[in-house]
């Protein structure tokens, strides 16, 4: 094991240990299933002690590049289709931080009980829950960094902080290319359907899924608004109802759609396009729960293809981290920018600016994705 650690470098020697396994690990030096050196071994091998090599064993463990079996030792289980984004960069920034008295190996995962369901009906299970004593640690460093900061109001579309780590995330795991300036947060889906039926209008018919979320309809009706139910197929929306309709805002769910569980193709997420384009209407793309899909790739959204017009991108955090967190955000294509300020510029963002700092900090450390990618990866294997 020729490995080298550079003890002049402000990279902690775990960190470079670390760097070195993950790039050995990707380029295929250790294939899935191979079992790592000893502890010992390494630490001999490279010139460390044993703690630093448990540290950086622990990271690639957290990481998902190996795990730790009872009695056996370490082994690779990294899947390149198992990630979404590039985790080296995300585990620096979050590592580097941290002393290695910090790093604890035994991070306890919190469990969400089976009865608190969302909703829409769904259920966190245990290897969905993100994990507790993360969560914890990242509202104590907010506390101590932030300190009476948190007390402030927030920006009306939420925090700028906020806003550029979901630019950036957005960016690297979606493709998706937005300005903070277009990204409203605001408590949960259901407050921001009520402000998209605020900034089209109620005097437009809006398309929805049949099936679909049965709040959907509810906000968009409590505004005034007619819905027009257009029934699903195995492939999606029905494309002779769809070319029949009089509406002219959509608002579909792409991905999982819910109670149907339909996920469209790329073929007919184009129809969709085609039809805002001919009706000049416009897109509510509806990408909850995207992020855990069990695809090799990640889900192309609507907003992306389209360059960023004729589609307005809602997502929340609700699934991914907790349903008690009633936080979600959209994307305006930048053609309604001028209008939302005008008519809705007015509103309080509705998030508390502690909660906020603490997602913005998930987002920033990696925490977020690691764990994103942990349940991947777990679902994957199940459907193997």
């Amino acid at each position: 094991m020729i490995y080298t650690i550079d003890y002049e470098s402000h990279i902690p020697a775990y960190l470079q240990l670390y760097r070195l396994f993950v790039r050995d690990i990707t380029a295929g030096i250790y294939p899935k299933g191979k079992k790592l050196p000893s502890k010992r071994t390494i630490s001999d091998e490279v010139g460390v002690s044993v703690i630093t090599v448990e540290h950086a064993l622990s990271l690639l463990c957290d990481e998902g590049y190996i795990e730790s079996r009872e009695r056996s030792g370490c082994f690779v289980i990294y899947s390149e289709d198992d990630f979404l984004t590039d985790s080296v960069h995300a585990a620096e920034t979050r590592y580097s931080e941290k002393s290695s008295d910090n790093i604890n190996k035994t991070s306890v995962q919190h469990t969400i009980s089976e009865n608190n369901k969302f909703n829409d009906g769904t259920q966190i299970s245990q290897s969905e829950s993100f994990p507790f004593s993360i969560l914890a640690k990242t509202m104590r460093k907010v506390l101590l960094d932030k300190s009476e900061s948190i007390l402030v109001r927030s920006p009306s579309q939420g925090s700028n902080e906020l806003r550029e780590e979901i630019c950036r995330y957005l960016a690297r795991s979606r493709g998706i290319f937005v300005s903070p300036g277009q990204i409203i947060v605001g408590a949960g889906a259901e407050y921001l359907y009520g402000l998209i039926a605020q900034l089209l209008g109620s005097e437009h018919i809006y398309a929805i899924e049949d099936p679909c979320y049965n709040k959907i309809p509810k906000v968009y009706e409590s505004f005034g608004i007619k819905c027009d139910p257009i029934p699903l197929t195995p492939e999606g929306l029905s494309t002779v109802k769809l070319s029949c309709t009089k509406a002219h805002v959509l608002h579909v769910t792409p991905f999982n759609s819910f109670p149907s569980g339909i996920s469209v193709g790329i073929s007919k997420k184009k129809e969709y396009l085609r039809w805002a384009a001919s009706a000049e209407g416009m897109i509510i793309e509806d990408n909850y729960d995207s992020e855990l899909t069990v695809s090799s790739k990640a889900e192309d959204t609507l907003f992306s293809m389209s360059g960023g017009t004729r589609v307005i991108y809602l997502n929340t955090f609700s699934k991914t981290i907790a349903p008690s967190l009633r936080m979600g955000y959209m994307l305006l294509p930048t053609e309604l920018l001028d209008t939302f300020n005008k008519k809705l510029g007015f509103y309080s963002c509705t998030v508390p600016l502690f909660e906020q700092y603490v997602l913005a900090e998930l987002l920033r450390s990696g925490d977020f994705e690691r764990h994103v990618n942990r349940v991947r990866r777990k679902k994957r294997n199940q459907t193997v």
